[in-house]
């Protein structure tokens, strides 16, 4: 299957990006505008890269907590109808919500071990569909997003002497080692050139907002790499959007450092660069 290209799309992220700056950084307009560009196939690739934030506001509205990240598909109103009957949620978050709302149904139930947290299934259910997504960029997104979030929740749980299996999400090499390596680094040093850095920022960090800088970094850098051969198609906008959504994180956290971030994702949208860069690749 051959990926559709953005040519004018991708010509215009800039003029979107100061656009979104003039009233206030605001990515979910930026989003929203380039969600009527896309293919059908395409949108269901952006839709699925942004469930992660619906899953999120998801466990926030269980938990009767007031802060709502703009960055999902959903408004807090459709979110707070979809719990009450999840009729237009995708299938992998509707099925995990009807068999915690209804444990007596043997079929959605047979599916989801309640004996789990709803946030462990819904946050498995999302990565499962995302690995097997026909956009390469997004699962390879995921499978790296994953394993950044479990390597953190996984420091974090042992420093507070929770059980680190009880919030690793998914399997595989990593995963396992997680949960099972009672080395100091999970027994993870070589296993992936990233992770190092990811080690490095959780355990020797003392300073909170540092340490984030410094994962959100490591983010930064991902999203460059895993669209690094791709100019115009979705993986080229997917990768963008990754570092928009770090831009609209710091804007909130610290607006200092997003503004920084800002101007360097700004500078990095010269449509010049894109096209010298595609023409060097032919």
């Amino acid at each position: 299957m051959f990926n559709k290209n953005y040519y004018c799309l991708v010509a215009s992220l800039r003029e979107y990006t100061l656009e979104a700056d003039k009233k206030g950084f605001d990515a979910r307009a930026v989003i929203d505008e380039i969600r009527e560009e896309l293919s059908k196939s395409d949108r269901h690739a952006l839709e699925l890269f942004y469930g992660y934030y619906d899953i999120e506001n998801i466990i926030g509205l269980k938990a009767g907590r007031s802060r709502f990240n703009v960055l999902g598909n959903f408004s807090r109103e459709e979110l707070e109808q979809q719990l009450a009957r999840p009729t237009a949620l995708p299938q992998y978050m509707a099925e995990v919500l009807r068999a915690y709302a209804d444990p007596e149904n043997e079929e959605a139930v047979g599916r989801v071990d309640l004996s789990l947290p709803i946030e462990y299934n819904l946050y498995t259910a999302y990565y499962k569909a995302c690995a097997t997504s026909g956009c390469s960029y997004l699962r390879a997104w995921a499978e790296f997003d994953r394993t950044l979030r479990n390597v953190c929740a996984a420091y974090a749980a042992r420093r507070s002497g929770k059980d680190v299996a009880n919030v690793v999400v998914g399997g595989g090499v990593i995963a396992d080692a997680l949960s099972r390596s009672s080395a100091s680094d999970f027994g993870l040093k070589g296993e992936l050139d990233y992770l190092d850095e990811v080690v490095a920022a959780v355990t020797d960090e003392q300073n909170l907002v540092e340490k984030e800088r410094k994962i959100d970094r490591i983010r930064w850098s991902m999203s460059d790499a895993l669209a690094e051969k791709d100019y115009f198609n979705i993986n080229t906008i997917l990768s963008y959007l990754s570092k928009l959504n770090i831009v609209q994180r710091w804007f909130s956290l610290d607006e200092r450092v997003g503004r920084a971030m800002y101007d360097e994702l700004i500078a990095s949208l010269s449509g010049r660069e894109v096209v010298s860069k595609a023409i060097e690749n032919i």
